[in-house]
């Protein structure tokens, strides 16, 4: 009978039904939500730093490194795991990656001080670096055209759910701390709940690429070029620096410039403003769908120099003007959004599939790199300067790095589309 019994269990595991798995349509779809709920989750405390150092009386230097900590664990997780997915597979990244973003968000809920706070941004940090080459990537795997190069398609849904996450975990944050009680830990239950419905979601969608045979020695990212395409490889990687640095500098002076001359310390309103800069990057995405790659580029780079002028202006009119501030924040995302996808087209283009997350972990190495500096440097000079001084250095600082890349990224040609 024990024989008997031995011989049976093998069939049983046999016949035991897999899991059902959704189509490329649906699973594209799913990916996309996955990407997004990552992203909500890792700008959601922007808008709520603020009551941070009113509950953990955080000095402001002291909120800069928090920051400091996100961005060393998106940098970190990039250059280990964002190139991982191109040899064991998407799903194999991608799942650890959202359930890691799962444990950074029951953090957040759980552990409301500094060293909490700490903990949950390094994780956020992790989980982001894993997620956002292996995503984009997958993302581009699901929608292959006939000739099995990636769609335009695939590269417009990517930036979308990147920038929309970036743009909706600010606002939600913001207007649930605002409007509702627990103001720091209701955020966190709502993007657990997305992120949990993430996790499923991946489990569920098909492959993307296939487990490679035989599997390579590992190694961390090495930050090199494709072999072809280099100079437009160059090119988007200036244009993402360009684009993200740019979105630094308002992230990481909203919060303070609204509470400080501004006199609006309401975390709905400094989550509406984030909202705004990167919101405006959905609205780019889905109505330049046509737009080749030049003209993305000629209209986003007058678009952020004018967006950089009316911030200034905004913080040295008398008194300090809102609208001008809002304004300058919408104007600067959509030059900013436009140039970050005319970059991401090109990387996906110019990109085999055998090396397309690693030319993704690359570029967004150099773009959250190009993030964090600002946000990193605001916060030691508000140490020193007053938030208008402070806005003007750093204003001019990226107005004139992307004149001087203008020119290199005006001359490649549109391999993009």
């Amino acid at each position: 009978m024990q024989a008997q019994h031995t011989l049976a269990a093998p069939r049983l595991a046999a016949s035991a039904p897999s899991l059902p798995r959704l189509s490329r349509r649906a699973g594209f779809w799913a990916i996309a939500f996955s990407f997004l709920a990552v992203t909500a989750l890792s700008t959601a405390p922007s808008a709520l730093y603020g009551l941070y150092a009113l509950h953990e009386h955080l000095a402001p230097l002291t909120v800069t490194l928090v920051y400091a900590v996100y961005a060393a664990g998106v940098t970190v997780s990039l250059l280990l795991a964002g190139h991982v997915s191109d040899w064991y597979g998407r799903r194999l990244v991608l799942i650890p990656a959202l359930v890691l973003a799962t444990v950074a968000a029951v953090v957040f809920i759980l552990w409301e001080s500094l060293l909490g706070l700490l903990v949950a941004r390094v994780l956020t940090g992790l989980a982001l670096g894993a997620t956002v080459a292996t995503a984009t990537a997958y993302i581009a795997d699901l929608d292959l055209g006939r000739d099995g190069a990636a769609t335009r398609r695939s590269g417009i849904v990517a930036t979308v759910a990147n920038l929309g996450g970036l743009a909706i975990g600010p606002l939600a944050a913001g207007l649930l701390a605002r409007y509702a009680p627990g103001g720091l830990t209701l955020p966190y239950v709502v993007l657990l709940v997305a992120l949990v419905v993430a996790v499923f979601a991946a489990v569920l969608a098909p492959e993307g690429r296939r487990r490679a045979h035989p599997l390579p020695k590992y190694r961390p990212q090495r930050l090199t070029v494709p072999a072809d395409g280099r100079g437009q490889f160059l090119a988007a990687i200036a244009g993402v620096a360009l684009s993200f640095a740019t979105f630094g500098v308002f992230a990481g002076l909203a919060g303070r410039f609204l509470a400080g001359p501004l006199h609006h310390p309401s975390p709905a309103l400094t989550g509406a403003a984030i909202f705004l800069t990167f919101g405006i990057g959905v609205v780019v995405q889905t109505t330049t769908t046509t737009w080749p790659a030049h003209r993305l580029l000629s209209g986003g780079i007058p678009a952020i120099i004018l967006g950089l002028g009316v911030l200034v202006v905004s913080a040295w009119t008398a008194p300090p003007s809102l609208a001008l501030f809002l304004i300058g924040g919408a104007v600067t995302g959509l030059g900013a959004s436009a140039i970050f996808r005319a970059s991401l087209g090109i990387v996906i283009a110019t990109s085999e599939a055998d090396d397309r997350a690693g030319a993704l972990a690359a570029f967004f190495v150099v773009g959250y790199a190009a993030l964090s500096v600002p946000v990193l440097g605001l916060g030691i000079a508000l140490q020193y300067l007053s938030p208008q001084v402070t806005l003007l250095i750093f204003g001019l600082a990226v107005g004139i790095g992307i004149l001087a890349a203008a020119p290199a990224l005006l001359r490649q040609p549109d391999s993009s589309q």
